[in-house]
């Protein structure tokens, strides 16, 4: 029987540079792991986690193209960010200033 699901050609190429990006990442801090979360109309952003501890967040369109991005990349990808997985985010005093300012409403 023949696999009838349609692919989006746009949706795949957009699932392929994020892939890339998440690759590219993943390299540059010697591997990398990743959570994806549902934002809304926004999409779903996909936070990602080095090895040596630096972090960033990538954003897709859909839930879906998020998820065959992190899948085509082939990082480890976390239910939640909590635990184990995110004490591995290493934070610097921009971080610790920026939660101190949002705290007394700077």
């Amino acid at each position: 029987m023949a696999d009838t699901q349609q692919v989006d050609p746009k949706a795949e190429r957009k699932a392929a540079k994020l892939a890339h990006q998440i690759s590219t990442f993943a390299a540059s801090h010697g591997g990398a792991e990743g959570q994806v979360a549902y934002i809304g109309e926004r999409g779903a952003r996909i936070a990602l986690v080095g090895e040596d501890g630096e972090w960033g967040n990538l954003v897709a369109p859909t839930l879906e193209i998020a998820e065959r991005a992190v899948e085509k990349a082939g990082i480890t990808v976390h239910e939640s960010f909590d635990g184990e997985f995110a004490a591995k985010v290493k934070t610097g005093p921009y971080e610790w200033k920026r939660m101190a300012g949002i705290q007394i409403g700077g």
